[in-house]
């Protein structure tokens, strides 16, 4: 065990920060968030996306997709692409209902 200096501090503490999360996660059964959030080729993107590379291409054109362009090469986030699937979530009946708070019809006291 090395001695911890006060040079050392700054980065014996953010070890330290680090193994707790990870000791945390465990814990609560939570997945570890990647650290590293590798690029996808357009192949990769169309794959993880299930969707033909041209449709990718054409999503792209169109600015559909999020996608970052470095010369001729596209480039996309796995995270990007899954927050882009979650905006496209329709919302349920009740869910629109209860964002903005339509009455509730008594049709009981209709019927007499």
């Amino acid at each position: 065990m090395d001695i911890l200096t006060f040079d050392k501090l700054p980065e014996a503490v953010s070890q330290l920060l680090e193994k707790v999360s990870h000791i945390e996660s465990l814990l609560t059964g939570q997945k570890l968030q990647p650290e590293y959030d590798e690029p996808l080729n357009i192949i990769k993107a169309a794959k993880f996306l299930d969707l033909a590379v041209p449709t990718v291409y054409s999503k792209v054109s169109r600015k559909e997709i999020p996608v970052n362009k470095q010369g001729k090469r596209l480039y996309f986030y796995k995270s990007e692409l899954e927050e882009w699937i979650r905006q496209g979530r329709k919302h349920t009946f009740n869910e629109l209902r209860e964002n903005i708070q339509l009455p509730r019809k008594n049709f009981s006291s209709r019927r007499k």
